[in-house]
C-alpha cells in the first residue's frame, strides 16, 4: 500500500507545494515527489510504501547503518566519522543529562554501536530497531538485546535519562507517536537528541534533487529548524540547544556527487562539503544535519 497526502501530516494544513522529484538512487531506481508545507516549513515523500511494505526499500548492501558494509571510499570514510561520532554523542549526553550514566533509550538504533558505546561507559541502554538483520548484528557482535519497535508501548514510563534518535525521526510513519512515545518514556528532568538532515540547508539548495540526505523513499519527512520547533512545541518539549554535525556535510556531498555521476566526485565532494560545513559552523540553522538538544516543558 502507498501513502499520499493532500494536507499536511504534521501540522493540517492543506498550503502544499509540489517541490522536487528524487530518484532512489540506493535500492528501486523510482522515482519520488516531495511536497512542501509552507505552515510548518516540513517536506514530506509522497507516494511512500506504508509501514508493511517498506523493508524491501531498506536491502541493499550499501545500506551502511542495517548492513555495516565497508565496501567502497564513501562506506569508509563513514566508519572513520563513526568511530568520532561515537564519542562526541556519549559526551553530548553526558553534558546535558549531567549524568555519567544513568538509563538511556536509543530508538532506530541500527547495528548497536552507540549502544555498546554507552554500555561500555556504565549506562543501562535499551535499543529499538525494525531490521532484523540490524539486531541480530547488535546482539552477535555486542551482546545487546535490541528490540522491535512494539516494545516501545510495553515499557513504563519516565523509565530513561536520555532518549536518542541519531537520524532516525525521518524515517518514522507514525511521527507524532514518536514524540508521544519520547514524552511518555523520558523521566522529567530527561533529555531528548534528534539528528535531522536539514533540507533548507545550503548543500541541499546546491544540490537539489541529488542531494543525497532526501534518500527517498526511506526518509519520509524532510525537516527544517521551524518544523523541529513546531514539533518540539506540538508535543511539549522546548528545544534548549542545536549543535552541527561536522563529518555529515562531507559524507553528504560524496554521495552526492556519486548521484550526479561526477568525474571530480571526491574533489567535488570535498570542496563542497568544506563550504557546507563553514556555513553550517557560521549558523547552525543552515547546517547540513543538526543535532536538537530538548527537555520537557
Amino acid at each position: 500500500m502507498r501513502i499520499s497526502y493532500t494536507e499536511c501530516p504534521v501540522c493540517q494544513h492543506k498550503n502544499l507545494t509540489p517541490f522536487l522529484v528524487c530518484k532512489d538512487y540506493t535500492v528501486s531506481g523510482e522515482n519520488f515527489e516531495i511536497s512542501y508545507c509552507h505552515h510548518c516549513q516540513t517536506g514530506f515523500t509522497q507516494n511512500v510504501p506504508d509501514q508493511e511494505s517498506i523493508g524491501i526499500y531498506y536491502k541493499s548492501a550499501q545500506y551502511i547503518s542495517h548492513t555495516d558494509t565497508k565496501k567502497g571510499l564513501v562506506n569508509q570514510l563513514y566508519h572513520f566519522a563513526r568511530n568520532f561520532m561515537l564519542s562526541s554523542k556519549q559526551q553530548l549526553v553526558s553534558q546535558h543529562t549531567g549524568l555519567q550514566q544513568g538509563t538511556l533509550l536509543d530508538i532506530g538504533s541500527g547495528t548497536g554501536y552507540f549502544l555498546d558505546m554507552m554500555k561500555r561507559k556504565n549506562w543501562q541502554v535499551t535499543g529499538i530497531e525494525a531490521d532484523e538483520d540490524a539486531q541480530a548484528f547488535a546482539q552477535k557482535n555486542f551482546g545487546i538485546s535490541v528490540f522491535s519497535p512494539p516494545k516501545l508501548s510495553e515499557l513504563p514510563e519516565k523509565q530513561f535519562d536520555a532518549i536518542t534518535l541519531w537520524h532516525v525521526l525521518e524515517h518514522l510513519h507514525d511521527l507524532h507517536g514518536a514524540w508521544a512515545h519520547c514524552s511518555r518514556l523520558l523521566k522529567d528532568a530527561g533529555i531528548l537528541f534528534i539528528a535531522v538532515p536539514n533540507h533548507q540547508s545550503p548543500d541541499a539548495a546546491h544540490y537539489q534533487a541529488q542531494w543525497a540526505a532526501y534518500d527517498v523513499p526511506r526518509h519520509l519527512w524532510h525537516f527544517s529548524p521551524a518544523s523541529l520547533d513546531f514539533l518540539a512545541e506540538k508535543h511539549g518539549f522546548q528545544i534548549i540547544r542545536k549543535k552541527i554535525m561536522p563529518f555529515d556535510p562531507f559524507y553528504i556531498a560524496l554521495l552526492s556527487e556519486k548521484y550526479k555521476g561526477s568525474s571530480l566526485g571526491l574533489l567535488a565532494g570535498a570542496w563542497h562539503g568544506g563550504i557546507a560545513l563553514l556555513k553550517g559552523l557560521a549558523n547552525v540553522n543552515r547546517s547540513s544535519s543538526v543535532i536538537y538538544v530538548l527537555k520537557k516543558k
